[in-house]
């Protein structure tokens, strides 16, 4: 696979507090993008995550999630749902671009520009699988099943 995308070396804003995606506890980082807190695709894809949480740390994987959305409104997201992973706001979208998941999306016949929903697995700061255009809908079982033989 490619690696050709590098981690950035810098803090972001999240639900607990300032992230550096470089200084991650553990040897696996899983980080996705969706569009926008409490709507049903990233709700769904959220709580998957959340869900499988426990399956995750036990193969020492980190999850974050990451759009555009406000920390206060992740904050109230992450509270509604009760979510157990981290988000990053990412309002300025540092981000959004480094990964460049900015697309143009046709939203009722109107053309604008936002996060298409994507997934990446870091191994040791190396880039190792990505997935575009992801359904929200067992996505959250798709990657545990791949992190799983990644790691075998």
């Amino acid at each position: 696979m490619t690696d050709t995308i590098q981690l950035p070396n810098q803090n972001f804003p999240a639900t607990t507090g300032n992230v550096n995606l470089t200084e991650v506890p553990t040897e696996w980082l899983i980080v996705y993008f969706y569009p926008k807190d409490s709507t049903p695709g990233c709700t769904t894809q959220a709580v998957g995550f959340s869900c499988l949480k426990d399956q995750f740390d036990a193969l020492q994987t980190t999850i974050i999630g990451i759009s555009r959305d406000s920390v206060k409104a992740h904050q109230n997201f992450t509270e509604k749902q009760a979510l157990t992973i981290n988000l990053i706001s990412d309002k300025e979208e540092v981000l959004c671009k480094h990964f460049d998941v900015i697309k143009e999306k046709n939203m009722y016949g109107k053309k604008v520009m936002g996060i298409e929903r994507s997934t990446f697995i870091f191994h040791n700061g190396k880039l190792v699988k990505e997935y575009r255009k992801v359904k929200a809908a067992g996505h959250a079982e798709q990657v545990l099943e791949d992190l799983k033989a990644l790691q075998a």
